[in-house]
Formats: C-alpha cells, sequence, structure tokens
C-alpha cells in the first residue's frame, strides 16, 4: 500500500544529503550505462558478423587452387594447380546427392567495357546459372545466365547496378550490347548484391563463352557448392566438414597433391568458419556482461555503504521507533524503500542516457564487421530487473542490521 508519510522521510533523508546521494547515485547510473553500451556493441558486432555472412548463399563452400609445397608421385613441389571442367563434373558427379546449389566460374580481375561514350574497368566472371543463388544476388531487371546461354556459348551479360549505373546512367541497358575486351556482349539482366558496389561492379556471362572468347580453353577458377539443408547446425557442421575434407580428396587425387599437402587445393567452409565467429562474438558478449555486472556491483556496494551510514545516523531514531513498538519488517521496508528508490532512479537515468547514445550515434558507427549497435527490449528489462534486485541487495543488510538494533542501545547511542 502507497505510505505518503514513507516517501515523505525517504525524500527528507535524500535532501539533508543532497551530494552523498547524487554520488551515489552516478556510481549506480555509470554501472548501468556501461554495461548497456557494452551490450550494444556486442549485439553491434553480431550484426556485423550476419552482415558478412549474408553476402553469399549460407552455408557456401569456396574452393581454389593454389601452388604445391610437398613433392609427391615424382613431381617437385611449387607445382601451380589449375582446375578444369573435368574437375567439376567429377565433383558434381560424386556428391550429387548432397548438394543443393553447384556452379564453377571462370574469373577476370580486370576488363575493359565500354558501351556509346561510356567506358570503364570491371571483373567479369563466367559462370553456372546455380552461380546467382550462390552468390546470392537479386536479378532487378531481365534474368540471370541461364542453361541454355551455356550449351549454345551465347553472348549475354548480367551486369550489376554499378556498371548499369555507370555505362547507362538512367537509360534502359537490356537487349543493348556491350564491349568486354573488344568482344560484344548483350545485356539480358541487371542484379544487386547485398555486398553493396563493390560485388555490383562486375557482371557475369556464361562460363562456356568466357572460356572461348577469352582464351581459357577448360580452365576454371573457383568451384562453389551448397549442402542441403538440416535441421540440426551441429549436424550441418558435420556435413560440411566430410563434404569438405572428402571433396579436397578428390581433387587432390585428380591434379596429383599430395594427400597432406593444403596448400595445392584451398576450400572455404562458410559454416565452420561461421561458428568460429559466432563463438567469438558469443565470449566476446559474455566478457561485456561480466564487465558491466561487476561495475554495478562495485556501485551497489557504494549504496550499501552509505545506506549502512545512514542507519549508523539514524540508530537513535530507530531506537526510538522500536520502543513506540515499530516491528522489525517496519525498519527494514523503510531502509529498503530507500535504497531501492536511489538505485532504481540513478540506475533508470543511465539506462536512457545510454539507450539514447546508441540510437543516436549507433547509426553512425559502421563499418566492416560493425554495425548498428542496440540493444532490444528484453535486455533493456533485465537491465531494469537487475537494477531493483542490487537496490534491494544493496538495502537488505544494512536494514537487517538496523532492525536487530535492541532499543536500550540504540536510545544510548550517542
Amino acid at each position: 500500500m502507497f505510505n505518503i508519510e514513507r516517501w515523505q522521510e525517504i525524500f527528507e533523508a535524500i535532501s539533508k544529503n543532497r551530494l552523498r546521494t547524487f554520488l551515489t547515485g552516478v556510481s549506480v547510473a555509470s554501472g548501468i550505462f556501461i554495461l548497456v553500451i557494452l551490450l550494444g556493441a556486442g549485439k553491434g558486432l553480431q550484426n556485423g558478423i550476419q552482415k558478412q555472412f549474408e553476402q553469399d548463399a549460407v552455408g557456401i563452400i569456396v574452393v581454389w587452387s593454389g601452388t604445391t609445397t610437398k613433392p609427391h608421385k615424382g613431381l617437385n613441389p611449387g607445382r601451380q594447380i589449375q582446375f578444369r571442367n573435368g574437375d567439376y563434373n567429377a565433383s558434381v558427379q560424386k556428391f550429387e546427392d548432397k548438394l543443393d546449389l553447384r556452379a564453377a566460374s571462370y574469373n577476370f580481375w580486370g576488363g575493359a567495357f565500354s558501351y556509346g561514350k561510356e567506358s570503364g574497368s570491371y571483373q567479369f566472371r563466367g559462370v553456372d546459372p546455380d552461380f546467382s543463388g550462390v552468390e546470392n544476388v537479386t536479378v532487378v531487371q531481365g534474368r540471370f545466365i541461364n542453361s541454355s546461354d551455356l550449351a549454345n556459348n551465347e553472348k549475354v551479360a548480367a551486369i550489376g547496378m554499378k556498371v548499369k549505373t555507370d555505362l547507362f546512367k538512367d537509360s534502359d541497358p537490356l537487349g543493348k550490347e556491350i564491349l568486354i575486351n573488344n568482344v560484344n556482349f548483350k545485356v539480358v539482366g541487371v542484379f544487386t548484391d547485398p555486398g553493396g558496389e563493390r560485388e555490383e561492379a562486375r557482371a557475369y556471362l556464361p562460363k562456356t563463352t568466357v572460356q572461348r572468347a577469352f582464351g581459357g580453353g577448360d580452365k576454371i577458377s573457383n568451384l562453389f557448392f551448397t549442402l542441403k539443408k538440416t535441421d540440426d547446425y551441429d549436424q550441418a557442421l558435420a556435413q560440411s566438414q566430410k563434404f569438405t575434407q572428402d571433396l579436397k580428396d578428390l581433387l587432390k587425387s585428380r591434379n596429383t597433391v599430395a594427400p597432406n599437402d593444403d596448400s595445392g587445393v584451398g576450400v572455404y567452409n562458410s559454416v565452420e568458419e561461421g561458428k568460429k565467429f559466432y563463438d567469438l562474438n558469443l565470449y566476446i558478449r559474455l566478457f561485456f556482461w561480466w564487465v558491466g555486472i561487476c561495475t554495478i556491483i562495485a556501485g551497489v556496494v557504494g549504496v550499501s555503504n552509505i545506506m549502512l551510514i545512514i542507519v549508523k545516523e539514524r540508530t537513535k531514531e530507530i531506537g526510538i521507533r522500536k520502543a513506540l513498538g515499530a516491528s522489525p519488517f517496519s525498519i527494514i521496508s523503510m531502509i529498503l524503500h530507500e535504497s531501492i528508490f536511489i538505485t532504481t532512479i540513478a540506475g533508470f537515468v543511465g539506462l536512457l542516457a545510454s539507450l539514447l547514445l546508441l540510437e543516436l550515434v549507433g547509426p553512425m558507427v559502421q563499418s566492416e564487421y560493425f554495425r548498428n549497435p542496440e540493444v532490444d527490449f528484453s535486455v533493456a528489462l533485465t537491465t531494469l530487473a537487475l537494477l531493483v534486485f542490487a537496490g534491494a541487495m544493496a538495502g537488505f543488510f544494512p536494514a537487517y542490521r538496523a532492525a536487530k538494533i535492541k532499543p536500550i542501545v540504540a536510545l544510548r547511542d550517542e
């Protein structure tokens, strides 16, 4: 029940020691402020990591060739491995039942593009139809490369939004021809990519056409795979690790690479890498919680010490109350009310200040692995509950000590 006299007592006690109460509140507010800011930073790291993995398909496995470092079957180390169509076809044939998406690419990191008076240098790749899913692109005009384009060696191109903007400005590029390294290609599609402008400054062409038009023969730069989905993450991780090892063994065998030479065939497994990043992020966030809670504890200890001083100052008053029949519960309640009030108000101020800072400054702090630091509503409620509990703990022991004071001893106190 609301007791106005109790609140009058609390405000009167606070007004008598404004500076002491203010400094105590600052210590509590700073603890909550630091905790929420750290939790927001942890969320920013998580958002940044998620954004990185959104750039490509979930669970993508990328394979590339390298240079051997160990002799094998009479061949010296230092050989540059070159993947070919046969490697890709053998991989698809062997693991057909496990694959969701599959694609191979033949890459050119710099190509001369031109249309009319406009020109520029952009990356282009010869790819398979599934590459749109692998790269997680969104076709906003026209279409992507299809199986018919590969079968008929069509000279067609799907261009990124950056290429479209640079070469065509505001005009419609579909059906128009662009020159890529002096070879004409008809634009059949325009795409966007979650990776942003860097990923959109490129064009995708039929793999067979690029191999034939630019002297690639049957060479391949990279192989891309995703596996069929599973409901359990640990199962997906184990499955991807086994597939990765089996795929490496197959490609090493086909290209005469020593089984223990990991430099000849390189593999990136996003499922495995994702687990490392998320585990690291979990540890960082737990550390942030630990630092923040320790800061709050330091503030609560300060509140508890202040309440002990208040109890000491009000010993005679407490003795009189008990002599007049005040129950131990009423004494404990009196001290707890003041403690909870101070910590809750101060903590709420710290909470609001931290949320306001994250709201104003957070969107401006953006980097590759750090995006939009924020704290969701459930975390805010958790910190608020933590405040009330901390305030109760800060006041309980001084209150319990006050309730145990004997009236005769209290009345003798000087």
